[in-house]
């Protein structure tokens, strides 16, 4: 078989919850990161979709992510919420967060949630999407293991590290959802077009020696290439200290690898920060908004930024998601079920 499968979302979502539970996962944990990989897998962002299950799988069998852990949760002050997610996976601490910051939002107007021991946090405009829409403007920060180097150095010390920011536009409408990784393209895909045996394109990624690659396995052995360049570099720093610092977690030349099973947990951290944009717009949110988003579209050519992963979800839940064969037969290997060969 050489030609992609095709999944319900339904039917993707069990198999991943069945080869994690297979690999040592909890049950409620293995749903909360299916969840969040068949979504993103959904909205076209494959290299935080199924391409990330064999590494979890054999992460969770050896312990380097702890399958069993629970999110242990503190508020050191009335606005902060301090999660300790026990060196298990992100998702069931970014639950319990999502959960309680627009309560928390709510009595002081921001509110700020510190993840720490932690590890990938998959598709980082999903996470603020979910508080946009319960009303908050959101922004999410995580680091990653290194892969980008600080700009006039070779060596690689920052992580791609992911933005991403979400607001709420009007009732009824989908929220505004801004996700980047400061990279000119985001690990995750380059480890997808490993999967899938393609190359991936020119301009995305030098080798160790610091030359240019289109080989995937190459750049994931080299180092990523900043959006902006030096600007790029810089909100990678950036990124570095509001995920790593700020929740006290590993810094991204700390971390080891997310995508094997080797050495110790990685312990990635990641802040995010809800607002509620009622009180400090004086209530004029709505409306302002309603001004912004019109003037966008009033411009010939123009788009409201990532309504393209809108369409992607839909035809996904119309007719599911295709899965590469040479992956398609990894997880159902892993998972020990039959496949469609």
């Amino acid at each position: 078989m050489t030609q992609p499968v095709t999944l319900t979302l339904e039917e993707a979502d069990a198999l991943v919850r069945k080869v994690l539970v297979a690999c040592d996962t909890a049950p409620d944990n293995a749903a909360s990161v299916a969840r969040a990989l068949v979504a993103a897998e959904a909205d076209g962002q494959g290299g935080h979709g199924l391409s990330r299950v064999p590494s979890y799988a054999a992460q969770s069998r050896c312990g380097k992510v702890d399958g069993h852990a629970r999110p242990v949760v503190s508020r050191p002050t009335p606005a902060l919420l301090r999660v300790d997610a026990g060196f298990g996976f992100a998702f069931p601490a970014f639950d319990v967060a999502i959960d309680v910051l627009p309560e928390m939002a709510a009595a002081s107007g921001i509110a700020m949630a510190a993840i720490r021991r932690s590890h990938h946090f998959g598709q980082a405009g999903a996470h603020c999407e979910r508080l946009a829409e319960k009303g908050l403007v959101a922004f999410v920060f995580g680091n990653t293991p290194k892969a980008i180097a600080p700009w006039g150095g070779k060596a690689a010390l920052y992580g791609t590290n992911p933005i991403a920011f979400a607001a709420p536009i009007a009732a009824g409408v989908p929220p505004l959802v801004i996700d980047l990784a400061v990279s000119r393209a985001a690990r995750g895909k380059i480890m997808a077009a490993q999967k899938a045996g393609t190359t991936i394109p020119d301009g995305w990624a030098l080798d160790r020696d610091g030359k240019p690659t289109t080989d995937p396995t190459a750049a994931l052995a080299g180092t990523m290439i900043p959006i902006g360049e030096a600007k790029g570099a810089a909100l990678a720093l950036m990124v570095e200290v509001m995920a790593a610092a700020v929740a006290g977690a590993c810094l991204a030349f700390e971390a080891t690898s997310l995508l094997n099973a080797d050495g110790a947990p990685p312990d990635l951290g990641q802040t995010i920060i809800a607002i509620d944009p009622g009180p400090s717009s004086g209530g004029v949110y709505g409306e302002r908004m309603a001004a912004l988003v019109s003037g966008i579209e009033a411009e010939e050519g123009a788009r409201i930024p990532g309504t393209r992963r809108l369409e992607r979800r839909a035809r996904a839940a119309r007719e599911g998601i295709a899965v590469s064969a040479p992956l398609y037969r990894e997880v159902m290997d892993l998972a020990g079920a039959s496949r469609r060969d």
